[in-house]
């Protein structure tokens, strides 16, 4: 699988079809792997911080969530076939383990959130098993073992990591090795409180238009200085792209 790499993070060059095929193969076949999802400000946070880099670059499949991914990589003249937009690829994959009987664990949220979300979904997709839910609240060893120990005795096939980013990639990279019967693993982050209906993606001219950053901007202006990212990184990018011509 062709890899591309933006700002020294290694992205699968694929698309949402295409990344929903490599997960239903692990799923069926019991090969686990690990998917994240990173946008700018994810590679932002990574550019000082080689150890989070390794962690990024540790999944099985690393997918484009974010515009400002697919403008950065089409300057540096590799270009990556789609946006892969991590809640797309969440209820799409909700959906296909619906299809085939696998069993999904929820792991996120504030309190009650993951519970609403198991709700819902359960309600959209019938005959969905999703096996357990827990919070993203974990502030010990103790907390952490309890957690594992809940997925490994739910017969979990696929586990949704909703913690927010970094801490969810951390999370799956520092845990998998003790989950070895789940077959997939995903940091989806925000998808958790979209399921449960305590936040809403952007309305569908802000998706088409590009601007779904610029709609959580405008729902919660705190946000700026998160998105400062954005800028620094594209200029970071502008600059490699220059100094290859």
């Amino acid at each position: 699988m062709a890899k591309i790499n933006v700002d020294n993070i290694l992205f699968d060059n694929v698309t949402l079809e295409e990344a929903l095929t490599i997960a239903k193969n692990a799923i069926l076949q019991n090969k686990q792997i690990s998917v994240y999802t990173p946008n700018p400000e994810m590679c932002e946070l990574c550019h000082n911080n080689p150890s989070l880099l390794k962690v990024y670059n540790s999944a099985d499949l690393v997918l484009p969530d974010g515009i400002g991914i697919i403008k950065a990589a089409k300057l540096l003249s590799t270009p990556l076939k789609e946006r892969v937009a991590g809640v797309e690829f969440a209820q799409n994959l909700i959906a296909l383990c619906s299809e085939n009987n696998k069993n999904v664990y929820i792991f996120g949220g504030r309190e009650g959130v993951a519970e609403k979300a198991k709700e819902n979904l359960e309600q959209m997709y019938p005959g969905l098993n999703i096996c357990g839910v827990h919070n993203g609240y974990v502030n010990s060893q103790q907390d952490n073992d309890f957690v594992v120990n809940d997925i490994n005795n739910s017969n979990a096939d696929v586990v949704l990591v909703c913690l927010g980013f970094p801490k969810q990639e951390q999370w799956i990279y520092d845990n998998r090795s003790a989950l070895s019967n789940v077959k997939l693993l995903a940091g989806l982050g925000g998808s958790v409180d979209i399921f449960a209906g305590t936040a809403k993606r952007a309305p569908k001219l802000f998706i088409n238009l590009h601007l779904e950053w610029f709609y959580r901007l405008l729902r919660n202006p705190s946000r700026i200085k998160r998105m400062m990212a954005i800028p620094r990184f594209m200029k970071r990018i502008k600059k490699q792209a220059k100094g290859k011509q």
